[in-house]
């Protein structure tokens, strides 16, 4: 089958997690849809990937409401096409006052982008003396970050079988636990979700120190 195909089933599978994940009561759930490195495949492959968030919304709308589910993006969405913007405007628009799940999509989106964004903010403000070089903490650059408004994330899940981060959430991750899986993304169901998720549960998050009990 053709890769567009995998690309549609895991369309329904973000659904799927979203879904179970609103329904346990996970707050944030944050999707690396695509990548800024994503612009070198294919174009036909581009092209599908760009036409997916219409598709879904369209369809997913009802649902994402019924679970008070708020759609929220990371990412440089202003270089996407004008189609792709719009569904994922009006995704956020039409769920902003909800209050359950906060489903994140990293949309366009690459750490390493992002942390050269957060020190060219750093930067002007230095030159235009609203901070003096004594001001620059974690604390500081993590407000830069386009994830400012949201917490670093307990758990990465990388399925595919691979075992890298590619240029994901590389300075929120510092004290994430991760959960590499063979299962691919379009077969990631429920079931699978819930054994990373006891696994998670499993693991002894020290943050560099000792645990005493």
């Amino acid at each position: 089958m053709p890769r567009v195909s995998g690309h549609y089933e895991g369309m329904n599978t973000v659904k799927k997690i979203t879904k179970y994940a609103s329904k346990i009561g996970i707050e944030y759930l944050t999707l690396y849809a695509f990548s800024t490195e994503n612009w070198s495949r294919p174009k036909q492959e581009v092209n599908y990937l760009m036409d997916l968030p219409e598709k879904m919304f369209s369809s997913f709308m009802p649902e994402l409401m019924e679970n008070n589910v708020k759609v929220q993006v990371i990412g440089n969405i202003s270089e996407l096409p004008i189609n792709t913007q719009n569904a994922v405007n009006n995704a956020i628009e039409k769920t902003k006052n909800n209050t359950g799940l906060k489903l994140i999509f990293a949309l366009n989106y690459g750490s390493k982008h992002e942390i050269i964004d957060a020190i060219k903010n750093i930067g002007n403000e230095l030159l235009e003396n609203k901070i003096s070089i004594e001001d620059i903490n974690e604390n500081l650059i993590a407000n830069k970050l386009y994830t400012k408004n949201y917490p670093d994330p307990d758990l990465l899940i990388r399925t595919s079988g691979e075992q890298r981060i590619s240029n994901f959430l590389l300075w929120q991750i510092a004290y994430s636990e991760f959960v590499f899986t063979d299962t691919m993304w379009p077969d990631f169901n429920e079931e699978k979700f819930n054994e990373t998720l006891l696994i998670y549960q499993s693991r002894d998050r020290r943050y560099g120190g000792l645990n005493e009990n």
